[in-house]
């Protein structure tokens, strides 16, 4: 399974550097002793044919639909969007989904079990997840991105996706709720943006940082997902986790070599490469992946020679 729309982020990604006529300034730039220029081009990079060119433009707000001029009665209008992933599709409720005041900008739920546990519990994720076939919730600041199984239909889970989001924004339900601490309770493990300013940073990991906000997040979050930054190694190796939509993609290997590497690399000469972190689960589902595609392989051949 491969994702038709993969090369885009890449596209997106390398039209987002701004022309010589207008660069507007880097986040925390005062601080950093180096500039960080990105007047020059980047160097070429392939893009499949049918990739967008166009540069990556702030998404128009859909406007909530009336139900007859003054009636009094107000439908709620959630647009969706298709991802790169084939088995996410992103939801547009037109409503603020992450508050601004959480220290993450996005809240991702894996399993049943996250959506009630600390420290983000959120009745509509359960009730999501509680769907045959979804494997995952992801929310953003405006977005919330559904996951499915790769033998589950859109056609029979969507209805019913739109059913319970339309019923949370119109009832008016908190979507995700801040656990309060228990007596006793050891402290909830709080996730922050990694992307934030950091005065403990240094010279080159803010401005990896600084790219990665300004340049890449905005396309990752278009597709229905988010990045993590995880740390610079000693090697010059940036580890990054891509997440929602962008997470369980066949892609993500593109698109961090592709498109967020080259980009890394050419404007800081310190950086070497970028490294996905996944975790367990998806560690495992990777090697399985391989064993399976190693099998097929070998069958193939067994079969040419027999």
């Amino acid at each position: 399974m491969t994702c038709s729309r993969a090369p885009r982020l890449v596209s997106r990604v390398l039209a987002s550097v701004p022309r010589p006529a207008a660069e507007a300034p880097l986040r925390g730039a005062p601080r950093w002793t180096r500039p960080l220029s990105t007047r020059s081009r980047l160097p070429a990079v392939a893009v499949a044919a049918g990739a967008r060119p166009q540069a990556y433009a702030p998404r128009r707000p859909a406007a909530p639909g009336l139900a007859g001029v003054g009636s009094g009665v107000r439908t709620i209008f959630i647009q969706t969007e298709n991802t790169p992933n084939p088995d996410a599709l992103k939801f547009l409720p037109n409503h603020r989904v992450v508050p601004e005041e959480f220290s993450t900008p996005f809240v991702e739920y894996l399993n049943p079990r996250s959506t009630i546990a600390p420290p983000y519990p959120s009745p509509l994720a359960a009730k999501l997840m509680n769907i045959d076939g979804i494997t995952s919730v992801f929310y953003g600041g405006d977005f919330i991105t559904v996951t499915k199984a790769a033998d589950a239909n859109w056609a029979h889970v969507r209805p019913e996706i739109f059913a319970l989001i339309t019923e949370a924004i119109t009832s008016g339900e908190t979507i995700v709720h801040i656990a309060e601490r228990k007596e006793g309770e050891a402290p909830h493990d709080v996730e922050e943006d990694s992307l934030a300013y950091n005065e403990n940073d240094s010279e080159v990991v803010g401005m990896i940082k600084e790219l990665l906000e300004t340049r890449i997040r905005p396309a990752i979050q278009e597709d229905g997902g988010d990045i993590d930054f995880k740390g610079f190694d000693d090697e010059g190796y940036v580890l990054l986790r891509l997440r929602g939509a962008c997470r369980t993609c066949d892609s993500s290997t593109v698109t961090l070599k592709n498109g967020i590497e080259g980009m890394l690399m050419h404007y800081i000469e310190e950086v070497k490469g970028v490294k996905q972190v996944l975790d367990q689960e998806e560690e495992i589902s990777l090697k399985e992946f391989a064993k399976f595609e190693e099998k097929l392989k070998l069958q193939k051949d067994q079969a040419s020679t027999g």
